[in-house]
């Protein structure tokens, strides 16, 4: 195991034990650029992208850029897959869809993520990204990483 792999590994297990997962979001420069934040709910975790100036596309409306909700849901799944697989790398992306269901507004987004298939070298990962109530999503995706 290398040193990285290693650091990655205690992280990880250190947010399990105290239940701050920001020192896991720091590790990713995009989720931490993103003000991505991670709770976790006995065998479930919701991901929180806090309203920002700097993730809106359309201000008009003002509304959450695309390409920000759609690597919110990415790297949600991805940190999903860390936290429950106690994962010391980060799995890699094979591919990803999205399909945009309602405009992303100007207000904190949330997100939770199914596991639909884990095997030992690949996950496939289920997103659903919402602001309001869970049951009108904003966006769904679907997402394979490679896990090894």
């Amino acid at each position: 195991m290398s040193l990285d792999e290693l650091k990655v590994q205690q992280v990880v297990a250190s947010s399990h034990q105290s239940g701050d997962y920001s020192p896991l979001v720091e590790l990713i420069p995009y989720a931490s650029m993103i003000g991505m934040e991670v709770t976790r709910l006995g065998d479930e975790a919701v991901f929180r992208l806090p309203k920002s100036e700097d993730n809106i596309g359309n201000p008009v409306l003002p509304a959450l850029h695309g390409g920000v909700i759609a690597g919110f849901m990415e790297q949600s799944a991805m940190l999903h897959l860390m936290i429950f697989m106690n994962s010391a790398v980060f799995p890699k992306i094979i591919d990803f869809s999205v399909d945009y269901l309602r405009a992303g507004l100007y207000r904190d987004t949330y997100a939770t993520c199914q596991v639909w298939r884990q095997g030992r070298r690949v996950g496939n990962v289920a997103i659903t990204a919402w602001q309001t109530r869970s049951k009108e999503p904003i966006a769904t995706a679907r997402a394979h990483f490679k896990l090894d």
